[in-house]
C-alpha cells in the first residue's frame, strides 16, 4: 500500500504565475459635442483605443448627460468625472506594466539560464568553484577525488536547466527562494514545498481523524520520501548551510549560498565539520588525518583520512566462533564474525540419528516419535524427538467428562464415561448452547432459525443460525483513492484499499505513475536523463521531462570530423550538432584561362535550390517547401582588374580579367534626340559618327527614337494626359467626357473635361444639375419642389394643407410654410357657436327631464307608502287619487331621444369627414 500522504489537488502546469497587465479600459473616450476630444498629449492617446468596457462607460455617460434635465452644467460634471476615472485607470495599468517589465528584466539578468560570453562565463565559474573548494583542497594537498559528487551539485547550480523543481517542473533561478532536502539534497521552490507539506499533512489527517491542528503529522520529501515533522515545515528562506536568512544575490558566489564556511556535521558524525564554503549537495568526506588501528587490533596504528579511518590489515581474524571449536579464518573485518562455515557429524536432540550438519547450528530435531514407555506402564510417549524426561501419562489422575461438568478418578486404561447431563457447550455461532446429552466429539452445528442481518446491515432474513447471510447489494462507498467505488458485495463498511493501478501521466510527460490508485498528485518522476553534446564527452543530468527544454551542454572539445572539401584540413571549431559550418578558407585553385589563383572562399559545398521539382496537380495539393542541395560550384571568373574604355567614351575603368573587351559603363547615353525635348535614355552604347552626328551631344542612328507621350503640364483640374505624342507647342483642349454625379447624387452626368476645368462656380453648379425635382424631404415632411440644386433645400414649402377650426366644422386649405410658422389660424364662427349652444341646451333638457322623472317616481312611491299605512279600500283610493298631468317631455321622450342621437351622429360625422 502506498504512503498516505500525497499532494491534494493543484495542477502540475508549467505556468509561473507571472502577472500580466490587463488591456487599458475606459481611456480616451469622448462625448460628441461635449468637448471631450483626445489630443496627442492626453493620457488616452497612449492607448491604441478604448476597450469595449470603456466605450460602454462613455456611452452610458453620454446618454445620462443627454437625459439629465440640469443642462450643460451636469453634462460637464459627468464628462469630467469620466475623464478622471479614465486617467486613474490608465495610471494603474501603466504602473502594472512597468512592474511587469521590471520583473522580466530582473529575471532575465538573474536567471540561471541566461546567456553570457562563453570564455568569461567559464572563467568566472572556475573561480567560484575554486574559491568554494580551496579550504578543502588545502587539507588534501590538492586531491579532489572525494569532491566529485559535491562538484556535480555545484556545477548544476550554474548549468542552464539543471536545477529543476520536481513539483512544478520549472527551472530554479538565482533570485528565487528555495529549500533543500537534507536526505537527497534536491532543491525545490519555497512556495512549492510549503504547499506540498501542507497538503500532505492535510491528506494524512483526512484519512486518520479530524483532529488536524493538535496532531503532529509527518510530511515526506517529494523525491526521496524522507519524513519530516510538522515543525520542520520550511517557513523562511535560508542558505545551504542554514546560517543566513534570505542570502543576498552575489554573482561571485554559488547561487543561494552565503559565502561562509559550511561547518555542518559530517555524516556519519566523526567530530569534525565541513570545511567547504556554503554549498549545495552533500558534504564531502572528512579530510582530517587521524591515527587508527585495523579492525582486529593486531596491526600498529597508522595515520589515515578521518573518512577512511576504518581499515583492514588483511590478516586472518583468529577469533573463536560461536561453535566453540573453530576460529574465524576470514581476513580482518569489521563487526561480528560470520557463522562457522564448517560441516560435522552431529546427533539430534533425542540422540537416535546422526547427520552431517553445519557447525553453526548444532541443535536439530529428527522426525521420529519418542516411543518411550510412560511411568504408567500402559502407554508410550507420542512427542517427536525431544530432550529430557517424557513426563507423566496424560490419562492419569482425575479426568472430566466430555461436557466438563462431572469429574472421575479412573485408571489410565479406562475412558471417561458420559455423565448423562445436557452438553450445554456454547456452539460455534456464539449465541446458542448445545442441547444434546453429554457426548464425545464436537457439537453439531446450530440449526435454530433466527432473524439475521446481512453483513452490511441493509437487509434481514430468517435462516439457520449457523449460516452466514450475505446479500447481493454492492457497496457504493468510495475507496481511499476517492476515485473508484468499493463494489464489494455486502460490504461491512471497512472497504479495502484500491488495488487498481494509478496510470496517470507524471509531470515529466514521459512515464506513468506505477503506484496503486491514490488521492492527490503523484510523486515526481524519479528518473533522470543525460543531455549530451554531439561527441558525448560532455553531459548534464537533468530530471526526466526537462530534456526537451534543456539545451545541450557546450563542449570544449574540437570537432574531429574530416573535411568535406578539397582542403587537407578544416577550420578549427568546437563540437557541435548538425553539419559542420561551411569552409571559409580561400579556394586557391589555378584558373584555366588566365592562370591566376581563385581567391574566393571554398565553394565545394554550396547550397543550391533544387529545380525541376514536382509541380502541384491542382489547387488542392499543398505546395512544398523549396529544397536546397549541396553541390560543388565551379570557380568564379577571374576578377583581376584591367583598364578599358567604355563604348560611349564616358570613362576608362578597370575591368575583371574575364570580361576584358568593349563594355558599357551603364550610364545614360544623354545625347539630344530629334524631338529636341528629350535625351537618349539607353545605357552607354556604341554610336556611329556621321556628318549629322558629330561630337558627344547629338544622337546617332543607334540612339532611341522619342516614343514618349506629351509631358507638358495640363490645365488645373484635368486628369487626362495629352493624346498626342511628344510635340512642340501648346496641347489641344481636352475633349474627353467626365462622369459626375448631380447635386442630388442620383443621376450620373457626362460633361466634357474642358467645360469643367474652365467653368466658374455658377457654371459648375449648372453643369451638375440633372434638371429633375429635388428628392430631399423638407422638415415638414413634404418633398422639395426645387430643381436639383446644391446645398440645403430652401424652407419655403407651398404645399396645400387642410386646417380646421377648434370644433372641427370649418375646413380650409392653406400653404404649409404659413401653417408651420403659426401665421394663420381658423376660429369658430357664429354657426359653430349656435350649434354648440343647441347641443348644450339639449344636454340641459335631458338632465332636467331626468331629474323630474326621478322626482315623480319618488312622489308616487311616497303616496303608495302612505296609502298602505291608512289601510283604505281600493275603491276609496281610486276616488281620492289626484290626477297628475304629464309634461310634454314625459309624453314624447321615447321619440325625442332617438332623434337627438341621430342629429348628434350626423354632426360628428360632418366634423370628422367634412
Amino acid at each position: 500500500m502506498e504512503a498516505s500522504w500525497r499532494q491534494v489537488a493543484g495542477g502540475r502546469g508549467r505556468a509561473r504565475g507571472r502577472a500580466t497587465a490587463a488591456p487599458s479600459s475606459g481611456n480616451g473616450f469622448h462625448l460628441r459635442g461635449a468637448g471631450g476630444g483626445r489630443g496627442k498629449g492626453s493620457p488616452g492617446a497612449a492607448a491604441p483605443g478604448p476597450s469595449p468596457r470603456g466605450a460602454s462607460t462613455a456611452a452610458a455617460a453620454g446618454s445620462s448627460a443627454r437625459r439629465s434635465p440640469a443642462g450643460p452644467g451636469a453634462l460637464q460634471t459627468s464628462v469630467a468625472s469620466a475623464e478622471l476615472m479614465s486617467q486613474r485607470k490608465f495610471e494603474e495599468i501603466k504602473k502594472a506594466n512597468q512592474a511587469v517589465a521590471k520583473k522580466l528584466v530582473e529575471e532575465h539578468f538573474s536567471s540561471s539560464s541566461e546567456e553570457e560570453g562563453d570564455e568569461d562565463l567559464e572563467g568566472k565559474q572556475g573561480k567560484i568553484v575554486a574559491n568554494t573548494f580551496i579550504t578543502y583542497t588545502t587539507q588534501t594537498d590538492g586531491d579532489t577525488r572525494e569532491l566529485e559528487r559535491t562538484k556535480q551539485y555545484v556545477h548544476e547550480a550554474f548549468q542552464a536547466g539543471a536545477m529543476t523543481c520536481l513539483i512544478c517542473i520549472a527551472s530554479v533561478k538565482r533570485n528565487q527562494a528555495v529549500w533543500s532536502c537534507s536526505g537527497c539534497f534536491c532543491i525545490f521552490h519555497m512556495p512549492c514545498i510549503q504547499k506540498w507539506a501542507k497538503d500532505s499533512q492535510f491528506l494524512v489527517s483526512s484519512l486518520t481523524d479530524d483532529d488536524f491542528e493538535k496532531r503532529d503529522y509527518p510530511w515526506p520529501c517529494p523525491k526521496c520520501r524522507f519524513e519530516y515533522k510538522r515543525s520542520d515545515t520550511p517557513s523562511r528562506y535560508y542558505c545551504y548551510c542554514g546560517k543566513v536568512e534570505d542570502p543576498p544575490l552575489d554573482p561571485w558566489l554559488v547561487p543561494h549560498s552565503c559565502g561562509q564556511v559550511c561547518e555542518r556535521e559530517f555524516k556519519p558524525p566523526c567530530g569534525h565539520k565541513c570545511l567547504l564554503l556554503c554549498h549545495p549537495g552533500p558534504c564531502p568526506p572528512c579530510p582530517k588525518m587521524v591515527t587508527t588501528t585495523c579492525h582486529c587490533k593486531k596491526a600498529k596504528p597508522i595515520p589515515r583520512r578521518c573518512s577512511a579511518k576504518e581499515w583492514s590489515c588483511q590478516l586472518p581474524c583468529g577469533q573463536k566462533l560461536l561453535c566453540g571449536q573453530h576460529k574465524c579464518e576470514n581476513p580482518c573485518h569489521a563487526g561480528s564474525c560470520p557463522p562457522c562455515p564448517r560441516v560435522s557429524r552431529q546427533k539430534c536432540v533425542c540422540g537416535r540419528r546422526v547427520a552431517e550438519r553445519s557447525c553453526a547450528s548444532p541443535l536439530w530435531h529428527c522426525d521420529q516419535v519418542c516411543g518411550k514407555t510412560l511411568p504408567c506402564g500402559n502407554h508410550t510417549c507420542e512427542q517427536v524427538c525431544h530432550a529430557g524426561a517424557c513426563g507423566e501419562c496424560p490419562r492419569s489422575g482425575k479426568r472430566f467428562c466430555p461436557c466438563q461438568k462431572s469429574k472421575f478418578s479412573l485408571p489410565c486404561t479406562e475412558d471417561v464415561p458420559t455423565c448423562g447431563d445436557s452438553c450445554d457447550k456454547l456452539l460455534e455461532c456464539g449465541i446458542h448452547r448445545c442441547s444434546q446429552r453429554c457426548h464425545r466429539g464436537p457439537c453439531e452445528t446450530c440449526r435454530q432459525e433466527v432473524e439475521k442481518h446481512c453483513r452490511c446491515g441493509k437487509h434481514t432474513k430468517r435462516m439457520p443460525c449457523h449460516k452466514i447471510y450475505l446479500c447481493e447489494t454492492k457497496c457504493v462507498k468510495m475507496r481511499d483513492c476517492q476515485k473508484h467505488q468499493c463494489r464489494r458485495k455486502c460490504c461491512p463498511g471497512n472497504c479495502t484499499p484500491c488495488d487498481q493501478n494509478c496510470g496517470r501521466t507524471l509531470g515529466c510527460r514521459n512515464h506513468k505513475c506505477p503506484s496503486v490508485c491514490h488521492r492527490g498528485s503523484c510523486y515526481p518522476c524519479p528518473e533522470t536523463v543525460d543531455v549530451k553534446c554531439n561527441c558525448g564527452n560532455t553531459k548534464v543530468t537533468v530530471p526526466c521531462g526537462r530534456e526537451r527544454t534543456t539545451r545541450p551542454p557546450k563542449c570544449k572539445e574540437q570537432c574531429s570530423r574530416p573535411p568535406t572539401c578539397h582542403h587537407t584540413s578544416q577550420e578549427k571549431h568546437r563540437c557541435h550538432f548538425g553539419p559542420c559550418p561551411p569552409c571559409h578558407q580561400p579556394c586557391q585553385k589555378v584558373l584555366g584561362k588566365c592562370g591566376h589563383l581563385c581567391p574566393a572562399p571554398c565553394h565545394d559545398q554550396a547550397l543550391i535550390k533544387q529545380t525541376g521539382r514536382h509541380q502541384p496537380s491542382g489547387p488542392w495539393e499543398q505546395p512544398s517547401e523549396p529544397t536546397f542541395i549541396q553541390t560543388a560550384l565551379p570557380c568564379p571568373p577571374c576578377q583581376v582588374p584591367i583598364p578599358m574604355e567604355c563604348l560611349g567614351k564616358h570613362e576608362v575603368s578597370p575591368l575583371p580579367c574575364h570580361a576584358v573587351g568593349p563594355y558599357s559603363c551603364k550610364r545614360v547615353c544623354g545625347r539630344t534626340l530629334d524631338c529636341q525635348n528629350h535625351t537618349c535614355m539607353k545605357e552607354c552604347h556604341k554610336v556611329t559618327e556621321t556628318a549629322a552626328c558629330t561630337g558627344k551631344t547629338k544622337a546617332g542612328p543607334e540612339c532611341l527614337q522619342c516614343e514618349e507621350g506629351c509631358s507638358k503640364s495640363r490645365p488645373v483640374g484635368c486628369p487626362h494626359p495629352c493624346v498626342l505624342p511628344c510635340h512642340p507647342g501648346e496641347c489641344p483642349p481636352c475633349v474627353q467626357m467626365l462622369r459626375i454625379k448631380c447635386h442630388c447624387k442620383i443621376t450620373p452626368l457626362f460633361v466634357e473635361c474642358r467645360k469643367i476645368t474652365t467653368a466658374d462656380v455658377n457654371e459648375k453648379n449648372l453643369l451638375s444639375c440633372c434638371k429633375n425635382q429635388c428628392p430631399k424631404e423638407l422638415p415638414c415632411g413634404h418633398r422639395c419642389k426645387e430643381m436639383c440644386h446644391p446645398g440645403e433645400c430652401p424652407f419655403n414649402c407651398n404645399q396645400k394643407v387642410k386646417l380646421r377650426c377648434p370644433c372641427k366644422r370649418i375646413k380650409k386649405e392653406l400653404q404649409c410654410n404659413k401653417v408651420r410658422e403659426n401665421q394663420i389660424s381658423i376660429e369658430c364662427d357664429e354657426t359653430c357657436k349656435e350649434m354648440q349652444r343647441k347641443a348644450s341646451e339639449i344636454k340641459e333638457a335631458e338632465a332636467k327631464a331626468a331629474l323630474e322623472e326621478e322626482k315623480r317616481k319618488q312622489q308616487a312611491e311616497l303616496e303608495a307608502f302612505e296609502n298602505r299605512l291608512k289601510g283604505r279600500r281600493k275603491k276609496n283610493r281610486k276616488r281620492d287619487e289626484v290626477a297628475v298631468e304629464l309634461t310634454l317631455w314625459q309624453k314624447y321622450k321615447y321619440r325625442l331621444l332617438p332623434a337627438c342621437a341621430v342629429v348628434v351622429c350626423v354632426f360628428a360625422w360632418y366634423i370628422a369627414w367634412g
